[in-house]
């Protein structure tokens, strides 16, 4: 969703963010936080502000009474020439501007607390080992696609296998019965900002980290929230991400997620499904 020009920053922010459909399925984690955020919003807050309300709300991490180990700061507040990733990594402050970027990166630290952690911890010692460079190498590469673009799907092996061999008509189509035993959480805050205009060809890196659903006792274990973030930190190497474990998906293909994916026409497009390199 862009922002209109002119205006002040704030309330034009704060009813871009009231004009969302919190009722869709990739905002569902984030729903109980809305009434909140835009109350803050509307009241004149800054997106940091709002942010540290809803971050002293609703449980704790670890040993603070924070939903995430974090402070939200202005972006003014981090000093010329430092790394983003280092700074977070050495305050505990976050840099946040007033957009709907920084936001749902904000709301991804209160969610996702421990995730977002490890990969701003792996970010601070990829960048202590070989500094800021021109490339950020393979790792960093695969940390900023997940912080920006992750999905997080937990589904029946037939499903993953369709994926990983893309074929979208098997994968949408013949196994569309099988949508309804698989959830998909989306992670990444460039991917939710982009889903507040949504579009087609919008297609999210499914993380190839998540257990097969078939084991029913792993399944079971990843239902809450909280236990989704603290298996999925547990699971974020260096090793495992310079291999790049992503798959792309379609986020509006999938079944129940976008009303025009009911008319199995929309799988025909071969420049947004396509097939597989040989």
């Amino acid at each position: 969703m862009s922002l209109p020009a002119g205006g002040n920053t704030v309330t034009t922010l704060a009813a871009a963010v009231a004009a969302l459909d919190w009722q869709q399925p990739w905002l569902t984690p984030w729903r109980a936080d809305a009434a909140g955020l835009i109350a803050q919003l509307e009241d004149g807050q800054s997106v940091a502000g709002a942010l540290n309300a809803l971050n002293t709300q609703g449980g704790a991490f670890e040993d603070t009474l924070l939903r995430a180990p974090v402070r939200f700061v202005d972006q003014s507040e981090l000093p010329a020439g430092q790394a983003y990733e280092q700074f977070i990594f050495e305050t505990r402050q976050v840099p946040t501007r007033e957009n709907l970027h920084d936001l749902f990166n904000g709301l991804c630290w209160l969610q996702f607390p421990h995730t977002k952690r490890r990969l701003n911890a792996l970010q601070a010692t990829q960048i202590a080992a070989g500094g800021v460079l021109p490339t950020r190498g393979p790792v960093r590469d695969a940390l900023t696609v997940f912080d920006e673009n992750a999905a997080l799907l937990m589904a029946p092996q037939p499903l993953w296998d369709a994926l990983l061999a893309r074929q979208w008509q098997r994968l949408f189509i013949e196994l569309r019965p099988l949508w309804r035993e698989a959830r998909l959480v989306l992670f990444g805050h460039a991917l939710l900002e982009k889903l507040a205009n949504p579009r087609k060809p919008i297609t999210a890196h499914v993380y190839l980290g998540m257990p097969d659903m078939s084991d029913i006792s792993g399944s079971c274990a990843l239902e809450s929230p909280g236990s989704l973030d603290r298996w999925v930190a547990s699971d974020l190497s260096a090793a495992k991400l310079a291999g790049k474990p992503f798959a792309p998906l379609q986020v509006l293909g999938v079944p129940g997620w976008w009303s025009d994916n009911e008319n199995f026409s929309f799988y025909d497009d071969s420049d947004i499904f396509r097939t597989a390199k040989r």
